[in-house]
């Protein structure tokens, strides 16, 4: 994500399949936009107990112990999951191909959702 926008790097999960090489490897980041950041941040605060553990005029960021959450201002979108891949083009021709549409291509925003409504981020190794 550009500027304010760009997620931390996060460890990625270790799963493996035998046999198989790791294509698609997950992180623990979770982005979902928001229309109001602040009211968003109040709740993710007061309701659940968050403690912020980013914050900037665009995004903020909570350690929830499984996963990283992140409010991001803008307009919601659906909450949005990001896999590491070694080769971004190549990953993004495969889905394509496979069905999936591309929602958002600028800059680190490379954003797709598969043919069965799960949305994330490709991001280079």
């Amino acid at each position: 994500m550009e500027g304010d926008r760009r997620m931390p790097t996060t460890k990625s999960s270790s799963a493996s399949t035998a046999g198989k090489t790791k294509q698609f490897c997950s992180t623990r980041d979770v982005l979902v936009r928001v229309d109001d950041l602040q009211k968003a941040t109040e709740f993710y605060t007061e309701t659940l107990g968050l403690n912020p553990t980013q914050h900037s005029p665009t995004l903020v960021g909570f350690e929830t112990g499984a996963f990283t959450l992140y409010l991001d201002a803008g307009k919601p979108v659906g909450p949005i999951f990001e896999f590491v891949v070694p080769d971004v083009d190549a990953a993004r021709e495969r889905l394509v191909t496979a069905g999936c549409s591309i929602i958002r291509w600028e800059g680190p925003h490379r954003w797709l959702r598969d043919p069965y409504g799960l949305m994330f981020n490709l991001r280079g190794e």
